[in-house]
Parts: structure tokens; sequence; C-alpha cells
């Protein structure tokens, strides 16, 4: 009996230590996760502007939101026109709380009002989680600032059809040459464009979006290289000479048919439904583009007919393989001037955490600016890029006038109008 007795209760025992452990992990759960620092039955308004026409990703975190603060009412108010009006709206009566801003605005006279309004959010008090992000996206101003965090994030790429890759039984390449090799693979197997993208317009072209990268990777390290491409300098043009001997190696190589290419309308709509056909293997687009794909598989009757598998992935240019070239694509500010400070603040402390900012980026299709990429299966194979080659134009310091000048040069070369020679010593004089 006394054996029996000392087995019930080293098993009661067990039990206890067991369910205290549970307890102890719960909260330990609640601990990491958000805890209101306001008083929870306070009432407000919170109004965030933007440009989207509608942003059910982020009226979804209004939702979740409300669950600690019932009484907070939230709406997202579409601005038209937005980067040209949102200064108009900032210095108006009815300002928003939250707004979109983009880090290009930085430094421009006509956006100073969506720098001048905004909050530091850089400021300890805030205590926002910034460490979450990857760094390489975060704008701090020349006066250490930081007027705006990224809500999303954007890069260059291909969509690839894992599917078509399983059933020839070829491995996605990592490299140029393997790229190639690929290319090579698929038109023997009887694939008439391997690799596809928009070329019938200079924005976002396959030319872009494939060249891009690689430029950045040659001038990532060179401060004097970006000072004289930033002032326009015609020397300058000389930097852009490897990227225009790169464009014209990957058309030498076969990789892309511009005639089949050229027949694709737009690199959204156009691009997704093409790619949806199920015989291109690989597909230049941006992660713009990528974030459209779900909604449009019910617009596709082949893809309905024949689903398959897809990614999106970065395009191996370089012999020594991919570059992530990681960009911001939205990013938001709090109105300094808010008459709802304090709570528009709470919201922002509740977006700005791995959590919170991946649901709502898979959410709306789009890469997220956290560190930790693995929420998103679609944009996976970006987080395997070596941190030596994600590269980010605000970091390596090019402006938008320098990037124009690439953009059309690569665009001029790719499609037969330019020579290298002659698009080098254009350099400085391309117009928008």
């Amino acid at each position: 009996m006394k054996k029996k007795l000392c087995m019930v209760l080293a098993g009661l025992m067990v039990l206890g230590l067991a369910a205290c452990g549970s307890k102890k992990q719960e909260e330990s759960s609640e601990q990491v996760g958000f805890k209101p620092a306001l008083d929870t039955s306070l009432s407000s308004h919170i109004n965030v502007a933007g440009g989207y026409d509608n942003f059910e990703a982020l009226e979804a975190e209004f939702d979740r939101f409300k669950e600690y603060y019932p009484n907070v009412e939230m709406k997202f108010t579409k601005v038209d026109d937005y980067s040209n009006m949102i200064g108009t709206v900032l210095n108006g009566n009815d300002a928003p709380d939250i707004y979109v801003n983009y880090s290009w605005m930085y430094g421009r006279d006509q956006y100073k009002a969506s720098i001048d309004h905004a909050e530091n959010l850089a400021d300890p008090a805030l205590g926002l989680d910034l460490g979450c992000i990857r760094s390489n996206i975060i704008l701090n101003t020349d006066d250490g600032k930081l007027p705006m965090v990224p809500v999303f994030a954007n890069t260059y790429g291909m969509l690839v059809n894992n599917s078509l890759f399983e059933k020839e039984g070829i491995s996605v390449p990592k490299t140029y040459q393997e790229l190639v090799e690929v290319c090579k693979a698929f038109r023997e197997k009887g694939y008439k464009n391997p690799m596809m993208g928009f070329t019938k317009e200079e924005i976002t072209s396959l030319f872009t979006l494939t060249m891009y990268p690689f430029f950045c990777g040659t001038v990532a390290h060179d401060a004097e290289a970006v000072k004289k491409l930033n002032a326009l300098d015609p020397s300058a043009g000389e930097y852009m000479r490897p990227t225009l001997d790169k464009i014209l190696q990957l058309l030498n190589d076969g990789c892309v048919n511009l005639d089949a290419c050229a027949e694709i309308e737009n690199n959204y709509d156009a691009v997704i439904l093409r790619f949806f056909e199920g015989d291109v293997p690989m597909m230049t687009c941006s992660g713009d583009t990528v974030s459209g794909t779900k909604k449009r598989e019910s617009r596709s009757e082949a893809f309905i007919a024949a689903p398959f598998k897809y990614s999106f992935v970065p395009i191996p240019i370089s012999d020594d393989g991919a570059y992530f070239l990681d960009m911001p694509n939205l990013q938001f500010s709090v109105n300094k001037d808010s008459g709802n400070l304090d709570m528009a603040n709470e919201f922002m402390r509740f977006l700005i955490t791995s959590e919170e900012l991946s649901r709502m980026a898979q959410k709306k299709g789009l890469l997220a600016p956290t560190k930790d990429l693995s929420f998103n299966s679609m944009y996976a194979a970006f987080e395997a890029v070596p941190e030596s080659r994600i590269l980010s134009p605000e970091v390596i310091g090019l402006t938008d006038d320098a990037v124009i000048q690439l953009r059309q040069a690569v665009y001029s070369v790719g499609t037969g109008v330019m020579t290298t020679d002659k698009a080098v010593a254009g350099y400085g004089g391309f117009s928008q």
C-alpha cells in the first residue's frame, strides 16, 4: 500500500509540475506579444491616408488592434494623386494621424511637408521594435531622425513555374552560367521561351529588372562612382559599361526572345496572365507584380484547367549568384501634429513587429520588411541570399536621377536602339 501511495503521489507531482510549466509557458508567450500601454477603455478616431484604392491588409490589422482597444475607430482614406496632394492634405484641417510616405520624397522641396510633419519614430520613448526590420531599408535622415518606417518592401526577380522545373527534372538556376544552361535545356525540350518579361516600355522592363541589381553590385562600394553618377557627370557613363555588356550577353546567350516578350502588354496583368499559361519556366517581374498573382489565378482559364506551383526568386545574373535588391515599397509616418498622437503611436507599436508586418505583407502579397522571411514561402528564396549580396539603393546612395539614366541606357541597348558606346557617352542626357 505504501508503494502504491508513493506512486500515486509521484504521479500527482508530475501532473502538477507539467501544469505549472504549461502556465509559465503561457505567461512567457503573453509577455513577448503586444501589451497595451494605454488605458484600453480610451476612445479615439485614427485616420490613415494613402494612395491605394483599397487596403484590406491594413484594415485586417485595424480589426486586430481593436481586440485590444475596442473603442478606437480606425479608417483608411485614399487620397487621389497622392504624391502631389499629401502635402496639401497634411497642412489642411483634416490631416491624417498616420500617412504613407516614401524615401524618394526626402530632400525634394515639393515633398517637404511629408518629412516636416513626420514624427521621429527612432525616439526610444515610442517603443517601436525597429530591430525586427532589415536595417538597410530603414531611412535615417541626415540629422539622424527616422521620419518613416517600411511596412512593405519590394525587389526584382522572376516568377518560377516550380511544377515545370520538377516535371522536366531541371533545377532552378542560382548562377548566371546555370541560367544559360537551364534556358538551353528548356529550349531542347521544346519550350520556345524559357525566360520572358515585359519589354514594350522602359519602366519596369525586363532590362531594368535584370540589370539594375547587377549595376548596384558594380558600384555599391565605390563612393566616387556614386558621387559622379548622382551629379549626372557625363564621364560617369563608363560605370554603366559592365551592366550594358551584361545585357547584351544575356541576349546573345539566347536566354530571352525579345519578339515574344514584345507581345506582353504590361508588367502587371499581362505578365501574370501570360505566366499562368503554364509554358513559361521563368518570368521577370517586380514584387509589386507578384502581389497580384493570387487574385488573378481565378481569371486565367489556363491556370484553372492546369494549376501549378510557383514562387518568386532572385535573378541569377551574376557569375557568383543572384543579388537581392532590397527596397522599401511603402512606409508609414506618424503626423507629429495629430490630435490623437498617443493612440497613433500605440497602433504603430502594435504594427511594427515581425508577426504583424509579416501577416499584413502576406495578405497583400508583398515582400515583408522583416528580417524573418519564413512567414511567406513565395519569397523564401530571397532569405537564402548571403548578406554580402543584399543591396539597398538607399544605403548605396544612388538618387532617382541616376537610376533613370541607367534604366534608359539598358533599355536602349537591350532593344538595339543604341550601341553600348553611344549609351555610355549619353549618360546625363537621357530624359525621364
